[in-house]
């Protein structure tokens, strides 16, 4: 990936406290775009709590966001909310509305977020297409509870993309999946990310998943997803950064991440299958 890409996602010395707990400690990096990110760290060591900041959720208590150039604290919420309409996000567990269909799931953000400025007649093709990209598209007219969770999971990666984000948000993607599932769904975001050029941060606990994101393309001519040459890979770079009691204690490439001799970060890297 050119050096000079635009940056997409920057935290500065970034300090997140909640009472007298420490959730994010001086957290510096830039993504830029086109890059993936793999988020690995153990249960409360601030991955989620990145995602929610990065999405202005969380105000930082000291450092600073800046999203596509823009810095997060200095917005108003309505430029907010502009921000966030060209950000997706999977949510953990999918957070899809029960009371609604899968049409109207996916249609959410395109009906509810102004900024996006979608006709009404679009909506309908637009939706049709994000479910039909997920492999989902007879099931327009279910609801959640209807499908499994793996599919809800599809279904949720739909409502997440519909809006054609230029920075994707994925909070433990394959969290409570058989592994292939796991696998479906990292071939989704892979899809996603290399179809539009996506800047996709991931949240897992699972390193294969890393390894899916970092190694492999997905070849529109084939429509599939396979190993990526040498080219590819560096065409589209994948980070890997780990969290430890809300410090970014690593960040760097997969061969970097392996030879870690640091028994924390060795403790993700052997969870491979």
């Amino acid at each position: 990936m050119p050096e000079a890409a635009p940056s997409i996602l920057r935290f500065e010395n970034v300090t997140v406290t909640f009472e007298d707990v420490t959730a994010l400690d001086a957290v510096s990096f830039e993504a830029r775009e086109g890059e993936s990110r793999v988020i690995l760290g153990a249960a409360g060591s601030g991955k989620t709590i990145l995602l929610k900041t990065a999405l202005g959720l969380l105000k930082p208590d000291s450092g600073k966001v800046y999203v596509f150039g823009r810095e997060l604290t200095t917005l108003r919420e309505k430029e907010l909310f502009d921000i966030r309409s060209k950000i997706g996000m999977l949510f953990q567990e999918s957070a899809l509305f029960d009371s609604l269909t899968i049409e109207e799931n996916v249609a959410y953000p395109l009906v509810n977020q102004r900024s996006i400025h979608c006709p009404e007649k679009d909506v309908h093709p637009r939706v049709v297409e994000a479910l039909e990209f997920v492999e989902l598209g007879g099931t327009l007219e279910k609801f959640p509870s209807e499908l499994s969770g793996g599919m809800r999971r599809r279904a949720a990666i739909a409502r997440a993309v519909v809006t054609s984000p230029r920075l994707t948000l994925y909070d433990s993607p394959t969290a409570g999946l058989d592994p292939i599932t796991a696998h479906t769904i990292m071939a989704l975001l892979v899809k996603a990310r290399d179809v539009a050029k996506t800047t996709t941060l991931v949240v897992t606990y699972r390193y294969q998943d890393g390894n899916v994101m970092a190694n492999f393309r997905y070849n529109s001519e084939q429509e599939r997803i396979e190993p990526a040459r040498n080219g590819a890979r560096r065409e589209a770079r994948t980070t890997f950064m780990v969290l430890r009691e809300g410090r970014l204690i690593f960040e760097g490439d997969q061969d970097q991440l392996e030879s870690s001799k640091d028994p924390y970060i060795s403790k993700f890297v052997k969870q491979r299958e």
